[in-house]
C-alpha cells in the first residue's frame, strides 16, 4: 500500500486510466507517466501498461498488470520499489513476449 493514497484521489481502474497519469513506485518515487494501457477489451483483461520514463519520457517500459498495486484517479502505484522498477523491460521486449 502506498504511503500517500489520499493525495492520489479516488480508486480507479484500467478502464479510466489515461495517458499522462503519473506512475509511482511502492516507496513513493515518481517513475514516469502512463503512455499506453494494454488490455484485451473482448475479455476485459488488463495486461499492463507502457510507462514513459527517463529524460523527456523517451524510455518506454512495460509494467505487467500483476505489478500494479492500485490505480487512482491521480496516479498509479506499483508493487515494485524504485530499485526494482529499474529492471522493467523495454516496451519492445515485453511486446515480443506477450
Amino acid at each position: 500500500m502506498t504511503p500517500f493514497p489520499d493525495e492520489l484521489g479516488a480508486p480507479g481502474s484500467y478502464l479510466t486510466l489515461d495517458a499522462g497519469v503519473p506512475v509511482f513506485s511502492s516507496d513513493g518515487e515518481e517513475l514516469g507517466r502512463v503512455e499506453e494501457v494494454v488490455a484485451d477489451s473482448t475479455t476485459d483483461v488488463f495486461d499492463g501498461m507502457v510507462v514513459a520514463t527517463g529524460t523527456l519520457g523517451r524510455d518506454l517500459r512495460f509494467v505487467e498488470g500483476a505489478q500494479v498495486e492500485e490505480i487512482y484517479d491521480g496516479g498509479v502505484v506499483l508493487k515494485l520499489d524504485a530499485a526494482s522498477a529499474g529492471d522493467l523491460p523495454p516496451r519492445e521486449e515485453a511486446a515480443g513476449e506477450r
